[in-house]
């Protein structure tokens, strides 16, 4: 309780370093869970690496980018009502979803040494097939975090879906939610 306690005053000093600081902390520990509870690596074959450049994506993108459509979204859309949650939900998956992703899939990628038209060839395979995955879970996910979840509390880390190929299915908004995308 302590701890908690810690986090919510440095929240309330500093919301938006430490929100930063908590999405890249988020998709770090998301990375070694799926290194190690869904690929089982073991420590010696951790990419360490892997999950440095993950946390470097919440403290450098995800982080500032979500934190930022998250107040835009909350001064667009102000209010806890159902309703207001619904059009928050619809607002977000219609209109930052698609654009979000569109632009985390190729910084992965980037980030992963490919080249533009590589890049560019990955984006057109996965995008559509990784944004109709988010359409099965986020919404309802977004429903209940816009209507249960205070803004200074929500999150964004990528989601792992363990298929045999990469694919992200969208950020994940609430931090209780933690899995890692594979690199």
């Amino acid at each position: 309780m302590a701890l908690w306690r810690a986090y919510q005053r440095a929240l309330a000093a500093h919301p938006w370093k430490v929100q930063v600081l908590t999405a890249g902390s988020l998709m770090g520990l998301g990375d070694v869970i799926s290194q190690q509870l869904v690929e089982r690596r073991g420590l010696h074959g951790h990419q360490f690496t892997r999950t440095l450049t993950m946390a470097s994506l919440g403290c450098g993108f995800v982080g500032p980018v979500v934190g930022g459509w998250y107040r835009v979204l909350d001064r667009l859309i102000p209010g806890t009502t159902k309703a207001d949650a619904l059009k928050k939900m619809l607002l977000d998956q219609v209109g930052f979803a698609p654009c979000f992703l569109g632009c985390f899939l190729p910084l992965v990628g980037a980030l992963n040494g490919l080249s533009a038209q590589d890049n560019w060839a990955k984006l057109q395979r996965d995008y559509p097939d990784a944004l109709i995955t988010n359409y099965y879970l986020w919404p309802a996910v977004q429903l209940v975090n816009f209507y249960l979840v205070p803004l200074h509390y929500r999150y964004d880390i990528p989601l792992y879906q363990p298929s045999g190929k990469s694919q992200i299915l969208k950020g994940c908004r609430p931090g209780w939610l933690l899995s890692s995308v594979l690199l």
